[in-house]
C-alpha cells in the first residue's frame, strides 16, 4: 500500500515537472516568436530605414524642411507635399513644440511614414542660434544631450540629425563639411548617428523664399549636370517651413514640385533612404 502511495506521489511530481517544463518551453517559444515577429516587422517593406535599390537612370530628390513645428508653415508644406504625392523629411526642433497644436503637428509627421519622415534638428536649435557656443569644445556634452533630449521628447524614430546652422555630413566615421573636426560631430558619429547636410538651399529673405522657382529649377539641374552633389544622382534640398506660409509662396512651392514631377527621371524620397544613410548600397 505504501509503495503504491509513493508511486502515485512520484507520478504526480513528475507530471508537475513535465507541466512546468512545458509551460517554460511554451513561454520561451512565445518570446522567440515575438522576437522573430519584431525582426520581420522591422525588415518588412515600408519599415523606416529599409534600404531601397537605386536606379542609375533616375535622379533622387530629398526635400528636407527644417525647424518644425512652425504653424501654419509646417502644415501648409505638409499639405502641398501630400497633394503632389511626394515624400519629404522634416527636421524638427523640440523647443518649438509648445502647446497641443504643435504637438499634434509633430505626431502627424511621425505617423505619416513612408510619406513623411521626422528627424532630429536639436532641442534648442543650437542653444537658440548661439552656434559659437553650441559647437565649442567646452559645450560638447551639453550639445550632445540637446540632441538626445530632442530625440526622446519628439520620439524621433531615426538616428538622423541635421546640425543647426551648419552644413556637415557624417556617417560611419566618414565626416565632411564645416565641422569635420568638431568634437560634437565626432561624438554623434561614434554613437551611430548620421548627420545630413545639404546640396542646395532655398534661401530665406526675411520670412520668404529668396530664389524664384525658375532659379531653383536651374540650380538643381545644374547640380545634377555637373555632378556637384554629395552623392551621385542624389540631391538634398534644404528649406524652412516658415517660408511658405503666405499663399503666393505656397504657390511657388507647388509650382516647384510640379515642374520637377514633369521630369520622369526625378524620384522623391525620405532621408532614411539617402545613400550614406543606407550604407551606400
Amino acid at each position: 500500500m505504501m509503495n503504491a502511495m509513493n508511486l502515485i506521489k512520484r507520478s504526480g511530481i513528475a507530471a508537475l515537472a513535465v507541466a512546468a517544463l512545458a509551460s517554460c518551453n511554451s513561454g520561451e517559444e512565445k518570446k522567440a516568436a515575438a522576437a522573430d515577429s519584431a525582426k520581420a516587422a522591422a525588415a518588412a517593406p515600408g519599415a523606416i530605414g529599409t534600404p531601397i535599390k537605386y536606379d542609375s537612370s533616375k535622379r533622387y530628390i530629398f526635400l528636407t524642411w527644417d525647424d518644425s513645428p512652425q504653424p501654419p508653415g509646417t502644415t501648409i508644406c505638409k499639405g502641398i507635399f501630400h497633394e503632389a504625392g511626394v515624400k519629404a523629411t522634416f527636421f524638427s526642433v523640440g523647443f518649438n513644440q509648445v502647446g497641443p497644436l504643435k504637438k499634434r503637428i509633430i505626431d502627424s509627421l511621425r505617423s505619416a511614414y513612408p510619406e513623411f519622415l521626422l528627424a532630429n534638428h536639436s532641442f534648442s536649435h543650437g542653444f537658440r542660434n548661439q552656434y559659437g557656443k553650441f559647437y565649442s569644445p567646452a559645450m560638447r556634452d551639453s550639445a550632445l544631450n540637446d540632441f538626445l533630449k530632442n530625440e526622446a521628447l519628439l520620439k524621433v524614430p531615426v538616428k538622423i540629425i541635421r546640425l543647426p546652422g551648419n552644413n556637415t555630413w557624417a556617417a560611419n566615421g566618414q565626416i565632411q563639411g564645416q565641422k569635420a573636426s568638431n568634437l560634437l560631430v565626432k561624438a554623434l558619429d561614434s554613437l551611430g548617428y548620421k548627420i545630413i547636410g545639404w546640396d542646395l538651399e532655398w534661401h530665406e529673405r526675411g520670412k520668404y523664399p529668396q530664389e524664384s522657382v525658375t532659379e531653383m529649377i536651374q540650380k538643381l539641374n545644374q547640380k545634377f549636370d555637373d555632378g556637384n552633389t554629395m552623392e551621385q544622382n542624389a540631391i538634398v534640398i534644404l528649406s524652412h517651413d516658415r517660408l511658405f506660409e503666405k499663399p503666393q509662396y505656397a504657390d511657388s512651392l507647388r509650382r516647384f514640385i510640379s515642374v520637377l514631377k514633369q521630369d520622369p527621371r526625378n524620384v522623391f524620397e525620405t532621408i532614411d533612404h539617402y545613400p550614406m544613410v543606407q550604407g551606400r548600397k
